[in-house]
């Protein structure tokens, strides 16, 4: 089940994700850390960790609510997950980054929420449908 449900989830989580980097927050990033942001981005450290999140949603959010039948588990703990972990980045950053604007922080904070809820209700969506 688990390589099912990450293979459902991957693709929604990169599409909704590229969208959020790539357009809607493109230039807020740019603006606010832009002193700290490389000129190319390492793809494989993005990739990596892309990977290992999306393993970790499939582990203790997707798999969980399917196993319940329950799309708000999916929800509500997609939401935990994804505040927990953009939390780890963000808090640590805050606490140890000379010039690290808080705004930042909560913006990645309340964007984590969302994108890990939103991912893992649709990647349930998606497997209950499917019958996986």
């Amino acid at each position: 089940m688990f390589l099912k449900l990450y293979c459902i989830a991957l693709p929604i989580f990169f599409a909704v994700d590229m969208v959020w980097l790539g357009v809607a927050a493109k230039n807020f990033y740019a603006k606010q850390v832009g002193f700290l942001m490389k000129a190319d981005v390492n793809w494989a450290a993005a990739l990596l960790f892309y990977f290992l999140f999306i393993g970790g949603l499939v582990v203790f959010v997707v798999a969980p609510a399917v196993e319940k039948g329950s799309w708000a588990r999916a929800v509500v703990l997609g939401a935990f997950f994804g505040l927990i972990t953009y939390a780890t980045y963000d808090l640590t950053n805050l606490a140890t980054l000379k010039d690290w604007p808080m705004l930042v922080t909560v913006v990645d904070l309340i964007w984590g929420t969302v994108l890990a809820a939103s991912v893992s209700v649709a990647t349930y969506g998606i497997a209950v449908k499917i019958g996986v």
